[in-house]
């Protein structure tokens, strides 16, 4: 009853009241993306949602364009800075999915979407964490986000899965928020976020 009606009626409710609470907050980030990085002002990309359907996820940017003397983008590092840091510290670039929430793509709780480059090299055990739909926030960011080990990640998220109930959402729904005034796990030692994914060792 709660996976099957009340959570995905409550995410599409509760999208539409922080759509229009926080339509001053959109606008202003907007700008500041507009006059400190440039058009696109949002990123979209293709992402794996529940049982590996894909979707296009929408995110604020947070990178800029910059290229090399050789016409190469330059690294993720040179390109993430000043108010793109501040927004994605901030999770701010994280408002648009709430027009993915809205329209049932995703969940405010539930495993990160990924790349869609990913879904063959999961394992059949990790392969349980799109067995939901994709979450702005879940069990995984609440324990370390992007500064935890794949392995660890999936591990957070096929738990989620598999003990997914109201309280467990309003519990991880309570851990983002402090996690998002405390800027915690952001990135990965030694990457700006997370390193990509190989496949299981």
């Amino acid at each position: 009853m709660y996976i099957n009606f009340f959570k995905p009626l409550s995410d599409r409710i509760g999208a539409l009241i922080l759509l229009i609470l926080f339509v001053p907050l959109i606008v202003i980030t907007a700008l500041i993306v507009l006059l400190k990085l440039g058009r696109p002002i949002v990123f979209a990309q293709k992402r794996p949602g529940i049982h590996g359907k894909t979707f296009t996820i929408y995110k604020f940017r947070t990178m800029s364009n910059e290229y090399d003397n050789h016409g190469e983008l330059l690294s993720d590092e040179a390109r993430l800075k000043g108010a793109g840091k501040l927004i994605r510290s901030l999770s701010l670039d994280e408002l648009p999915q709430l027009l993915n929430v809205l329209k049932g793509e995703m969940s405010f709780i539930g495993p990160r979407p990924l790349l869609v480059e990913y879904l063959s090299l999961y394992t059949p055990e990790q392969s349980k964490r799109h067995n939901v739909k994709p979450g702005i926030s879940g069990w995984a960011q609440v324990n370390g986000r992007n500064a935890i080990s794949w392995e660890e990640k999936f591990r957070y998220d096929v738990e989620y899965v598999e003990n997914i109930s109201f309280w467990f959402d309003l519990k991880i729904i309570v851990l983002t928020i402090l996690k998002v005034f405390k800027t915690e796990g952001i990135s990965q030692e030694g990457n700006v976020t997370m390193e990509k994914f190989n496949g299981a060792n």
